[in-house]
């Protein structure tokens, strides 16, 4: 019985140590990410930074657009998934001068923000809304820029 209770209380042991691990890792991401970098802010300023200006751009439609495109994102991480494209979407905008958040601009954003390991759900978002992915290609193909990598 002694010995069975041994066993218990080092593999508890190992299960509490890796759960505090894993949820270290992703506080220590989320801390890195608030630091402000060389112009002083942070990627997380810059991102709400870049929703605030395009705020008045997003109608109700494009904000339907993007709820449906971010469904395969798991509920957990979807409303910071959200949060991250439409800073990135916001950011192409802005670069733009956009007077209207187009179709375009939307998939560019939602591309340019998350891993290419997520892209194939993507397109298979695409492909069931009927939108055709060719136009797109030249987006899938650049890679992310370093520090914009989902949280995800």
């Amino acid at each position: 019985m002694e010995d069975i209770f041994m066993w218990f209380i080092l593999l508890w042991s190992v299960l509490v140590f890796v759960l505090v691990a894993i949820g270290g890792y992703f506080m220590f991401r989320k801390f890195l990410k608030k630091m402000p970098k060389e112009d002083g802010k942070s990627i997380l300023d810059w991102q709400d930074y870049y929703i605030d200006k395009t705020l008045h751009l997003w109608t109700d439609d494009k904000k339907a657009l993007l709820n449906e495109l971010t469904e395969p994102v798991p509920e957990l991480f979807r409303d910071i998934a959200k949060q991250k494209i439409a800073g990135k979407i916001g950011q192409f905008a802005l670069e733009e001068k956009a007077d209207y958040l187009s179709q375009e601009l939307i998939i560019k954003g939602y591309i340019a923000a998350t891993p290419k390991r997520d892209h194939k759900f993507l397109r298979k978002k695409l492909k069931e809304k009927n939108i055709d992915a060719a136009p797109y290609e030249k987006y899938f193909r650049q890679s992310p820029e370093r520090g914009t990598s989902s949280a995800v």
